[in-house]
C-alpha cells in the first residue's frame, strides 16, 4: 500500500533529521545556504550545500505532503456525495545554483489525489510538472543593499496573502510565470513585477501559461523600527472570463491600491490592512474595497504560551445589481484555506467576526481553536467560493451566512516534520437555508508534511 509506505517514509526520514534545526520557509527559494562555505559545525547535510567551484555552490531540497481529508455534507448538501473520504499526497524537489552573482532556481512537482467524488480539478493533481524555473541576477550589491532582476516561473507571495500567495493549502501550489526587478536594503524594500498564472493541466510537463489572466504590481515595504513595518502597493489585474454576482462572463480590469501596518506591540502582535479597488468589468465600473484587523495577545510568561486572538473583515460585495457599478470585491489570488484547510466560503461580500485561542501543550505541540461568524456584506451579491466563483446568488433578503468553529492540533517535533489533525464545523444560517439545502458541514482532516 502507498499510504503506509508514505507514513512509514516521513517517520524515518524524521528521525534522521532531529539535529538539522534550520529553517525551513515556506517559499523554498528564500532560503540562503552559502554561509555553509565557512560552516565547520556540521549541522546540515551535505546537499544543503555542494560547492562547484570556489564561488558557485548548489543546494538541493524537497517535501513529501501526505493529506487526508473527510466530508460531510461539502457545499452545505448540495454537493454530488453526502460523504467522502480523499487522499491528497505531494511531492516536490528543488535545485538551487549560485555563481557568483547569478542564480538558477528549478522545482518539480507531482501530486495525486484520490476519492474525490467529482473529477479531479487542476488544484488537486499534476502529475508531473516544473512548478518553478527561474533565473535571476544581482544588477549591484553591497553589504546593506541589492538590486536584483529576475526572470521565470515563480512563487510569489506578499504581505498578508490576502490577494498574492503561494496557495499552500490545496494539493497545487500556485506559481507565476513573472519577470521582476527587487529592490532590497535594511529598511526598505520594493518590489515590480508583471506576471500570468500558470494554468495546470494535470497531465506530464504540460501546463502552460494563463492567456486570460495578467497581474502587475508594485509593492514597497519599510521596516519603520525592529517591531513594525508599513506595506504599500499597486496592483493592476486583468481576466477576459470574469464574473460576479450572475453577471456573464465579461474582461475585467481591476487596481488595488492598499496600505498594511503590521508588527508587535508588547505583548500583543497587530495586522491592520486596508484597500480600494477601482477599474471596469464590461460596461460596468469598479469601485470595491476591504479592511481588517488581526489582532493576537501572547502571555508568554507562562510555559504554556497561551494566547488569544480576534480578527475581523469588511469585505465589500455588490450594492445594487442593476446600476452601472461593481462593488464585488476581487481578492485575485488568495490563500486557498482563507478561513481554515475545509475552504468553504472565499474573501467576496462577507462580514466576519474571528475569534481564537491557541496554547502550547508541550514545546512540539501546539492546540488552537478558532470560532469564525460570516455574515454577507450587501444582501444584493451572493457568497463566493475561494476560487472567486460564486456558489449562490443573492436570492434571499438574509445576512446570515452561518457559523464556522475549528480545532487544531499542531505537532513539530523538528523544523522539517510536522503532523496536523483538525475538525471544522459550519453550521448553516438563514441564507443558505433559503437558498439551498443549508445542512450543517462537518470536516475532518489528517495532514503530514516532511521538508528537506
Amino acid at each position: 500500500m502507498a499510504i503506509p509506505r508514505i507514513f512509514l517514509l516521513c517517520f524515518c526520514i524524521s528521525n534522521l533529521a532531529m539535529a538539522q534545526q534550520n529553517k525551513i520557509r515556506n517559499v523554498r527559494y528564500e532560503e540562503d545556504y552559502g554561509f555553509l562555505k565557512t560552516d565547520s559545525s556540521h549541522r546540515f547535510p551535505k546537499i544543503k550545500y555542494l560547492p562547484v567551484s570556489e564561488n558557485s555552490f548548489l543546494s538541493l531540497g524537497g517535501e513529501i505532503r501526505y493529506q487526508a481529508q473527510w466530508f460531510k455534507n461539502e457545499d452545505w448538501g448540495d454537493g454530488p456525495k453526502e460523504e467522502y473520504l480523499a487522499f491528497y499526497t505531494r511531492f516536490m524537489f528543488h535545485g538551487d545554483m549560485h555563481i557568483n552573482r547569478f542564480r538558477a532556481f528549478a522545482q518539480l512537482n507531482s501530486t495525486f489525489a484520490v476519492g474525490r467524488p467529482d473529477p479531479n480539478r487542476p488544484i488537486d493533481e499534476n502529475r508531473l510538472g516544473v512548478h518553478q524555473l527561474f533565473f535571476e541576477y544581482k544588477l549591484w550589491e553591497n553589504p546593506s543593499k541589492y538590486l536584483t532582476a529576475r526572470v521565470g516561473r515563480q512563487e510569489m507571495s506578499y504581505g498578508s496573502e490576502r490577494l498574492i500567495t503561494v496557495r499552500e493549502g490545496p494539493n497545487n501550489r500556485l506559481s507565476f510565470d513573472a519577470a521582476k526587478l527587487f529592490y532590497k536594503s535594511t529598511r526598505y524594500g520594493i518590489d515590480a513585477f508583471y506576471a500570468r498564472p500558470v494554468q495546470i493541466l494535470q497531465g506530464v510537463f504540460d501546463d502552460e501559461i494563463s492567456g486570460i489572466k495578467a497581474l502587475w504590481a508594485m509593492y514597497g515595504v519599510w521596516n519603520m523600527n525592529q517591531n513594525s513595518k508599513m506595506d504599500h502597493y499597486y496592483i493592476g489585474f486583468e481576466d477576459e472570463l470574469a464574473s460576479f454576482n450572475g453577471f456573464s462572463p465579461e474582461q475585467e480590469v481591476r487596481h488595488s491600491i492598499g496600505s498594511r501596518w503590521s508588527g508587535v506591540w508588547r505583548k500583543l502582535s497587530f495586522d491592520l490592512e486596508a484597500l480600494y479597488q477601482f477599474g471596469s468589468f464590461g460596461e460596468q465600473r469598479i469601485s470595491a474595497y476591504t479592511a481588517s484587523a488581526n489582532l493576537f495577545y501572547s502571555l508568554d510568561q507562562f510555559n504554556s504560551k497561551p494566547g488569544f486572538g480576534l480578527k475581523t473583515e469588511v469585505i465589500s460585495g455588490d450594492k445594487v445589481r442593476s446600476d452601472d457599478i461593481l462593488n464585488s470585491f476581487n481578492p485575485m489570488f488568495p490563500r486557498g484555506a482563507y478561513f481554515g484547510l475545509a475552504a468553504i466560503i472565499g474573501p467576496v461580500n462577507l462580514i466576519d467576526v474571528h475569534p481564537s485561542f491557541q496554547v502550547s501543550l508541550a514545546d512540539e505541540l501546539v492546540f488552537s481553536m478558532d470560532y469564525d461568524l460570516f455574515w454577507r456584506f450587501s444582501t444584493q451579491d451572493g457568497i463566493y467560493g475561494p476560487n472567486v466563483r460564486i456558489l449562490y446568488l443573492a436570492e434571499s433578503e438574509e445576512r446570515k451566512i452561518g457559523n464556522q468553529m475549528g480545532v487544531n492540533l499542531e505537532y513539530s517535533p523538528n523544523d522539517h516534520l510536522s503532523i496536523v489533525p483538525e475538525f471544522t464545523w459550519f453550521q448553516a444560517d438563514e441564507y443558505l437555508k433559503e437558498v439551498g439545502a443549508g445542512k450543517d458541514v462537518l470536516f475532518a482532516a489528517l495532514t503530514v508534511q516532511y521538508r528537506y
